[in-house]
């Protein structure tokens, strides 16, 4: 099966007029569907950088990043665009909530521009946000949430399109150890059901929660393990959002 992510011989170069600088430096990366990755490496590894790359947000200097056998290189923006909106779901460690928008209407904010009336996306946000443990919760404001609970919203939020494949940067960066162990456990759980989940972190702990781990060094990988058996999810499902705790 083609693999859903193909990276050939990418580079990143930033800058000019004497300043240039790679941030990707040669990398060749193959995931597979239903992996779950993480990706480390000291600040200005190249990792958040590799991210982008991966969700069409920027175009590699030279080299392909391929997403599902489509070259991005060779979509217009457009293309780009509907590649993001169908396929890749991002989570930030900054949340990026609209603090004016309710729960619900801030998952709602990616079903804007679809023709289905307001009830049904109501509806269908009020579902994401049951999944992921926020039952109830849709008409409070961010102000209103926990930093657990607002990280909670942005992955109902990125899993509107059901996409096959989901980025998170630094996804537990804003929240306490305990907090940070059940976001963790519920990217356990997405993987559980499917989805690619590729994981830009610092922490090593929360990287040897995934299947398979890449080390960036000077946009370059510097190592790799893979792991025999994936680590348990801690007593949660996702379609028993009761089993959550407030974080």
């Amino acid at each position: 099966m083609e693999p859903i992510i193909r990276l050939d011989d990418v580079s990143m170069v930033y800058g000019g007029n004497g300043t240039r600088v790679a941030a990707l430096d040669g990398l060749t990366l193959e995931i597979a569907h239903g992996e779950y990755i993480a990706v480390t490496g000291e600040s200005g590894a190249g990792k958040s950088t590799l991210l982008a790359l991966l969700g069409g947000l920027h175009l590699p200097t030279s080299g392909k990043v391929l997403v599902g056998g489509v070259d991005l290189s060779s979509l217009p923006p457009d293309g780009l665009s509907d590649i993001r909106r169908k396929n890749v779901g991002f989570v930030f460690q900054a949340y990026h909530l609209l603090p004016y928008l309710t729960a619900r209407e801030n998952v709602m904010v990616p079903m804007a521009p679809e023709s289905a009336d307001a009830r049904r996306k109501e509806e269908r946000a009020e579902a994401l946000l049951d999944s992921v443990g926020l039952s109830g919760k849709g008409g409070r404001l961010p102000s209103q949430l926990s930093g657990g609970e607002c990280q909670r919203v942005a992955i109902a939020r990125a899993l509107v399109h059901e996409p096959p494949l989901l980025l998170a940067d630094e996804p537990t960066g804003n929240l306490d150890t305990a907090t940070g162990e059940q976001i963790l456990d519920l990217f356990l759980a997405l993987n559980g059901k499917g989805r690619t989940v590729v994981l830009v972190t610092h922490n090593r702990g929360n990287a040897e929660r995934a299947t398979r781990w890449v080390h960036l060094k000077d946009g370059k990988i510097s190592g790799e393990t893979r792991k025999t058996e994936a680590v348990p999810v801690r007593n949660i499902s996702m379609a028993q959002p009761g089993n959550w705790r407030r974080i």
